[in-house]
């Protein structure tokens, strides 16, 4: 069979056309026709020979003298002809395998050529903004949550669902973009959601109801759910096998300074409340809301750099764009070899195969229906050819791979996640019971006539009285009253936080200018009371919400991370994807089980630190690998659904782990560890890929 490249050279220099052979050899003859088949001829006599011994009983074909084949020989002739396409087409397959193979080792040797430099440095830094913004998005909700739930008045039920909101976007951006970059370009589809999650992550800030604020964190997470797929299959197509493997770890790093960038801002910005500002009592800008301006920096700056960036010419090549791909090279190898004092260093490369295309291309002119007519059917042709695409992951050449890789991603984020949502729930826990155990009891005590001008805290009152008391210009944290009497009270500019009278008796008793509303009265009994002047809204407490332990936490996980990040890029591909991947896999499974030793705070944030440092080497084989083991025409869907699957499962793991805290810690451990020991021994099965170069 013929090579389908054979005639789809790119000229480089000589601007030569781009052309496809179609002719293939069969059955013809030196002139190029079929030719049927050709029997001597036959006397008569032969003829008669040929029936001589058939009387009028037996069974002939009344259309055999005729020359017309027998039904049983047009059957066999058909079974043949099917057994002979089947083979055609197996030959088909193994020879595009083949051509795919040859296009893969050009395009290496081609970047090779290129050499690595400047320009790959440059990338580097621009795509790596667009991975910091992923790693800002996934702590700024957490951050925030403190204060947001008392700025909008958040039930338990609105912060669960605003913790996980992000993850939702995430996962569904992830799958979209990383299915549209291999039809659209990595370039285009990476500008467009950084755009997206710019715009809205700025909007949000703003926005004062929970409603819309959640609304608009879930299109932010789905601009930003596109980041991570798209920036590993972009840089890669521009790095050389011997640089890869080392240069994309290095890329993972930041998403380490993304945490790092997060928590310290938070840390910075939050507990300022002077920081912000009001137009009234309807619209509130507080300091958190600043703190979510600054998060969506990374993502402008890397917008920004984006927009001086080429396409990836791998991307062009598979879809048959050769002169923009040439000059994408040219420039690369050009921008190298000036940074290296070479400039007269000249592009040798003229001739660049290119695949046959096999995406079916609809092109509408504007004359043909409404301009909305032909915005539907290219969305559909395009709609059709990511979903094809991405059931083309589960071919027989891709369906181990994809489902040994999807058990790895699955597990290293259930466990990932799942600790890292728990180590600060029981921090705070800790402190929670802490607290508690310090808490002061008072049992029927009666007080009258009496001014309290001070702060009462991590009280409770049991069957008190209190005639004619003032409670003025004071702060009651965590105070609660059962079965107590209050006759002719006053409540003054009293601010709130935890308090509740339960089961009170309260007569003739004045609030004014309180932000005691009737959920704070629990099965109490009201006669003559009188409400003036009542706080509205929700009131920030920034002595007790923004607790600094909660952003020093975030900070020293994401800076236990560089250790990991520094020894998985030196020695990636040294000891290869596999054994990095494995070998963190179990080795962070035996961190888990040191949790069961540790039930202080400082145990904690430690074991967390080990974790975190041991767990990223895993993480950051797992991306070189969906990088290397599929096509470029697949590459980027499938990080997108392999990355889906992993905020599925920090979903999943954030949700399970989060509702053992306080309950037991037994069940969180043997989940993480029996999941990580599980992906970690699997991941060993998988193609090494080190020295493999991009299909």
């Amino acid at each position: 069979m013929n090579d389908p490249y054979q005639n789809n050279y790119y000229q480089g220099s000589q601007g030569g056309s781009n052309t496809y052979s179609t002719f293939e050899e069969g059955g013809e003859g030196q002139d190029g026709y079929y030719r049927g088949n050709e029997y001597p001829a036959q006397d008569e006599d032969a003829a008669s020979d040929a029936t001589e011994g058939h009387d009028e009983d037996d069974e002939v074909y009344e259309g055999e003298y005729q020359g017309i084949p027998h039904p049983d020989d047009i059957k066999a002739n058909q079974r043949a002809a099917r057994a002979a396409a089947r083979a055609q087409e197996v030959d088909g397959v193994g020879t595009k395998i083949q051509d795919e193979e040859q296009l893969a080792h050009q395009y290496e040797s081609i970047i090779e050529e290129c050499g690595h430099g400047r320009f790959q440095w440059s990338l580097f830094f621009v795509v790596g903004l667009a991975l910091m913004a992923d790693g800002v998005e996934c702590f700024v909700v957490g951050f925030v949550l403190p204060s947001a739930e008392k700025d909008m008045c958040l039930s338990n039920a609105n912060k669960g669902m605003l913790g996980l909101i992000v993850y939702l976007g995430m996962m569904v951006g992830a799958f979209i973009w990383g299915g549209l970059a291999d039809k659209m370009g990595r370039k285009r589809c990476l500008i467009i959601a950084l755009a997206i999650n710019s715009v809205f992550a700025f909007i949000s800030s703003f926005v004062q109801g929970y409603g819309l604020f959640l609304f608009f964190r879930l299109i932010s997470g789905i601009g930003i759910g596109g980041s991570i797929p798209i920036v590993y299959a972009y840089f890669s197509e521009f790095l050389c096998r011997e640089k890869r493997g080392e240069h994309l770890s290095w890329l993972c790093m930041f998403w380490m300074i993304g945490g790092i960038y997060a928590s310290s801002m938070a840390w910075g910005i939050i507990p300022h409340y002077g920081w912000g500002f009001s137009m009234g009592t309807e619209f509130q800008f507080h300091s958190w809301r600043v703190f979510v301006l600054v998060c969506a920096l990374p993502a402008i700056a890397s917008l920004i750099g984006l927009t001086f960036m080429p396409e990836s010419p791998r991307f062009l090549l598979e879809n048959g764009k050769h002169d923009e791909a040439w000059m994408i090279l040219k420039q690369v190898h050009d921008t190298n070899m000036r940074a290296k004092g070479e400039p007269e260093k000249v592009f040798t490369v003229s001739h660049i195969k290119t695949p046959k295309q096999e995406d079916e291309f609809i092109e509408i002119q504007s004359s043909t229906g409404t301009w909305y007519q032909r915005w539907l059917v290219r969305f559909m042709t395009v709609v059709k050819q990511v979903l094809q695409n991405v059931l083309s992951l589960f071919s027989p050449q891709l369906r181990l791979n994809t489902l040994f890789m999807a058990i790895v991603w699955f597990t290293m984020a259930f466990s990932y996640y799942g600790l890292t949502v728990w180590f600060p729930d029981m921090i705070k826990y800790l402190q929670n019971e802490e607290y508690e155990s310090k808490v002061k009891h008072f049992h029927r005590e009666r007080v009258e006539h009496f001014t309290f001008n001070f702060s009462l805290e991590n009280q409770v009152h049991h069957e008190g009285e209190y005639f004619n008391d003032k409670f003025t210009k004071i702060e009651l944290k965590s105070v609660t009253f059962e079965d107590s009497l209050f006759e002719e009270c006053f409540f003054e500019d009293i601010r709130s936080t935890d308090t509740f009278f339960k089961n009170c008796t309260i007569i003739s008793t004045m609030f004014y200018n309180t932000d005691l509303y009737e959920e704070k009265f629990i099965d109490c009994r009201m006669v003559n009371n009188t409400f003036m002047h009542s706080k509205k809204g929700c009131h920030l407490d920034f002595e007790e919400e923004n607790d600094i332990l909660i952003y020093l936490v975030s900070f020293l996980g994401s800076l236990a991370v560089l250790p990991g990040n520094i020894i998985s890029a030196l020695f990636m591909d040294k000891i290869g994807r596999i054994k990095m991947i494995g070998g963190s896999m179990l080795i962070s499974s035996a961190c888990t089980f040191f949790l069961f030793f540790g039930s202080s705070e400082s145990a904690i944030i430690g074991w967390q630190c080990l974790f975190c440092g041991a767990s990223v080497a895993a993480w950051n084989g797992i991306e070189v690998i969906t990088v290397e083991l599929y096509p470029t025409s697949k590459r980027a869907t499938a990080f997108g659904v392999l990355n889906a699957l992993c905020k599925f499962a920090a979903i999943l793991g954030s949700s399970i782990f989060a509702s053992f805290v306080g309950i037991t810690k037994v069940i969180p451990i043997l989940m993480a560890s029996s999941a990580l020991v599980a992906g970690g021994l699997l991941a060993l099965k998988l193609p090494e890929t080190r020295e493999q170069v991009l299909m």
